[in-house]
C-alpha cells in the first residue's frame, strides 16, 4: 500500500513549505492539494493558488510525487493548463500525478458567470477536456506539430508543446469517477483512478458502495480489453464521515479495509487546528513512523 497526504493550500508558504518536506521526510510516497479556486466551508478564508503551490513544493522536495486532487474543466482550458503541467513536472524531475475529475457543483461551477450544466454534459466536457490534455501533453517536444482541436466545449488552432517530456508518454492520469461513463473513461485514459465514494453515504454504507465502485471499474476496464490490475486504485480515506487521522487505530483499520477492496493507494489530509479535517499532526507522526 502505498500513502498519500494532502495539503491544503491555505497556509503562507512559510508554514506551508515545512509541511511539504515533511510530508517527504515521513515517508509519504505522495502529496496533493485541492485544485480549486475556493472550497466549500472554507469559502471565506485564506486559499491559496494550485499550480504556484505545486511549483513551489517541486522545488522544496526531491523525491515525493506531486499531484492536483482534483483538476477540473469548470475554470480550466487544456491549452493552458497543459502548460502548467509540463512545466512544473519538468521542475520536479518528472514526479507530478495528474488528478482530473469532471468539476464539482459548487462555487468554481459558477464563478466565471457559467450556467449550470446536467450530469450528461459535464461528463462530455470532462471527456473532450481528457482528451485534449492527453493529446498535448503526448506531443510536448513536438515543436513542428500543431494541435488542433475543434469539439463540443474546447477548441484549439496549432496549439505548440515545446519542450522535453519529463515522463512518458506523458504525465499519468489519475481519474476521479464513479458513474459508468466516467468509469469508462478511467479504463481508456487512466493510469490511475480516484474515488470519494458515494456522496453523502457514511460508515458501513460508504464502504459498502466503494466495494460497488471498484467491481465496476474491474468491468469497464476488461471491456476496454484492458487488464483491472493495470489502473493504480487510490481511496480518499476521509469522505466517508469519518476523518482517518482522528487515531492511529482508525488510520490502521481504514488502510485495511482500503486493502481488502484491491486499492494500491490510499489518501488521507493533514490534519487542521479546527473545522473540517480536525487533527492532531501527533497522530500523523505516529502514523507515518510506520510506514
Amino acid at each position: 500500500m502505498r500513502h498519500g497526504i494532502v495539503i491544503l493550500p491555505q497556509d503562507p508558504w512559510s508554514i506551508a513549505r515545512r509541511k511539504w518536506q515533511s510530508a517527504e521526510g515521513l515517508g509519504f510516497e505522495h502529496a496533493w492539494t485541492y485544485d480549486h479556486l475556493s472550497w466549500r466551508s472554507l469559502a471565506d478564508q485564506p486559499w491559496n493558488a494550485t499550480i504556484p503551490t505545486l511549483t513551489a513544493a517541486a522545488v522544496v522536495t526531491e523525491t515525493i510525487r506531486l499531484g492536483t486532487f482534483v483538476s477540473s474543466p469548470n475554470f480550466r482550458h487544456p491549452v493552458p493548463f497543459a502548460k502548467e503541467v509540463a512545466t512544473v513536472d519538468d521542475i520536479s524531475g518528472g514526479r507530478f500525478l495528474l488528478g482530473v475529475g469532471s468539476g464539482g457543483t459548487g462555487f468554481d461551477a459558477f464563478v466565471l458567470g457559467q450556467p449550470e450544466y446536467t450530469p450528461v454534459q459535464r461528463h462530455a466536457r470532462f471527456a473532450e477536456f481528457v482528451t485534449l490534455l492527453d493529446e498535448l501533453l503526448r506531443h510536448e517536444g513536438d515543436g513542428e506539430r500543431g494541435i488542433s482541436f475543434d469539439g463540443e466545449w474546447y477548441e484549439a488552432v496549432d496549439a505548440r508543446m515545446v519542450g522535453v517530456a519529463a515522463q512518458q508518454p506523458r504525465v499519468p492520469f489519475v481519474l476521479a469517477a464513479n458513474g459508468p461513463r466516467g468509469l469508462a473513461l478511467v479504463a481508456q485514459q487512466g493510469q490511475g483512478w480516484v474515488t470519494t465514494g458515494k456522496d453523502g453515504a457514511t460508515g458501513e454504507e460508504w464502504w459498502s458502495a466503494v466495494a460497488t465502485l471498484a467491481g465496476r471499474l474491474d468491468d469497464a476496464a476488461s471491456a476496454a480489453g484492458r487488464d483491472p490490475a493495470s489502473i493504480d486504485r487510490y481511496l480518499s480515506l476521509d469522505s466517508g464521515g469519518q476523518f482517518s487521522l482522528e487515531s492511529v487505530g482508525a488510520f490502521d483499520d481504514m488502510v485495511g479495509r482500503a486493502a481488502e477492496l484491491g486499492f494500491t493507494d490510499v489518501i488521507s489530509h493533514w490534519p487542521r487546528p479546527e473545522g473540517i479535517y480536525t487533527g492532531d499532526e501527533e497522530v500523523l507522526y505516529e502514523v507515518a513512523s510506520r510506514f
